[in-house]
């Protein structure tokens, strides 16, 4: 399967880059190119693709807003949505994050980060740079508040245990193969367990997933040592 991509950037040398780099990939194909925020709203309604790559800065709306009502709370049929862009500031990501996108890149991750960034999107998982990673997740614990900051009793929203393992390796940055492979159960079992979870904790994404988890306290929760998988 083909995955569509639509490129929102007002620097033409960065789309013709990114078009470059991703028209190269035999199953990725760059369906349209936006050099503002108000083209990046009409293209992405008109030509719905599967991944939206989002710069922040651009002319008539920023990128962070086009993200907002794409694949935000107040969104119909939310679109996947990666912003890349040049500015590593947290302020960007966590606005991002929170406003619905399923990734968040920096322009010199290089082309490898970009492509596993879109397959990512296009497979409902995500993917943050990983040097603003653990920053991103430490702040999400912080600004939880002395409510939320408390050790998380996953019962409460219903998880089961096999659940939480699967909410751990979540937040710890694993990809749903990954997870499989940690659990020793299949793909396939991974992703209806991910369904489970988003319908529980409310979460439109697997970001949202993991920041429920920091914010919650449910990664300080049994630190001494990873959980012990079932075989089945």
């Amino acid at each position: 399967m083909t995955i569509s991509v639509l490129l929102a950037d007002d620097q033409s040398m960065v789309r013709t880059g990114f078009r470059y780099m991703l028209d190269a990939e035999d199953d990725i194909e760059v369906v349209g190119e936006a050099a503002d925020g108000i083209e990046a709203l009409r293209l992405a309604r008109e030509l719905r693709p599967d991944v939206c790559l989002m710069d922040i800065r651009m002319p008539g709306l920023d990128g962070l807003e086009v993200t907002r009502r794409l694949a935000g709370p107040g969104a119909a049929d939310p679109l996947k949505v990666v912003v890349v862009t040049t500015f590593d500031l947290d302020d960007y990501v966590h606005a991002a994050l929170e406003g619905g996108a399923v990734g968040f890149l920096l322009k010199d991750a290089g082309p490898a980060l970009l492509i596993e960034a879109v397959h990512a999107a296009s497979r409902g998982d995500a993917l943050v740079s990983p040097r603003i990673t653990v920053r991103l997740l430490r702040h999400f614990a912080r600004s939880g508040g002395a409510g939320a900051r408390r050790a998380a009793d996953p019962r409460e929203q219903g998880l089961t245990e096999r659940e939480v393992d699967i909410v751990r390796a979540v937040a710890q940055g694993l990809t749903n193969a990954e997870v499989a492979e940690r659990l020793f159960v299949s793909l396939s079992t991974v992703k209806t367990h991910l369904a489970s979870v988003q319908g529980k904790l409310r979460a439109r994404n697997r970001v949202e997933i993991a920041v429920w988890a920091y914010r919650t306290g449910l990664m300080d929760a049994d630190t001494e040592g990873e959980r012990r998988p079932e075989r089945r």
